[in-house]
């Protein structure tokens, strides 16, 4: 759990754990993600920086929204029971993997992950970033971050997840990331 001075949570419903994978288990992981189908991430007729591709299920922001993808491949599904594992989640509630490479100039803007999803578990590979969070207070913003260190892993729920956006700031070098996800009770 991201903790402050006075080992008080950052922001209720964001925890991380630190090396969460090994050197050689993210280094496979990132072969792994480069020899995916990879496809520059579309968003309502506009084309991100990053690559994409997800299993289990994915969101199709062209049509707005969840469809169907290829099953989490073998090699992936062990990760994917540590993410739940450390999230406190039964594996198969994790239904999305979301890969991610960013190339040089690329991030993610400011957003709320779509009402579909519930947990959101990530695992930070290669480049450190810092994932940033705001939320509308009066005029202005109030603003929490948590650094993204390699190979930690990350969770996302309750008020982190509802009332704040987050976003990561375009990098100098390369970063990948695995993101889990599970569908919301909510809709």
């Amino acid at each position: 759990m991201m903790l402050d001075l006075f080992d008080t949570p950052v922001l209720p419903g964001l925890s991380e754990q630190p090396d969460i994978i090994d050197r050689a288990e993210e280094q496979m992981l990132i072969r792994k993600i480069d020899e995916t189908d990879l496809a520059p991430f579309r968003f309502q007729g506009w084309t991100g920086k990053r690559l994409t591709t997800s299993f289990g299920w994915c969101y199709d922001f062209e049509v707005g929204r969840p469809m169907e993808a290829p099953p989490v491949p073998d090699w992936l599904a062990p990760f994917r029971d540590r993410a739940a594992q450390f999230a406190g989640l039964k594996p198969e509630l994790l239904i999305q993997a979301l890969l991610i490479r960013y190339d040089p100039g690329a991030g993610i803007g400011w957003h709320r992950d779509r009402p579909v999803y519930e947990h959101i578990v990530g695992i930070s590979l290669g480049e450190p970033a810092k994932m940033r969070f705001r939320r509308r207070r009066g005029d202005g913003f109030e603003r929490a971050s948590m650094p993204l260190e390699p190979r930690a892993g990350y969770h996302i729920s309750g008020p982190a997840r509802y009332d704040w956006e987050h976003s990561i700031a375009g990098m100098e070098r390369p970063r990948w990331s695995i993101t889990f996800r599970s569908l919301s009770e909510r809709t």
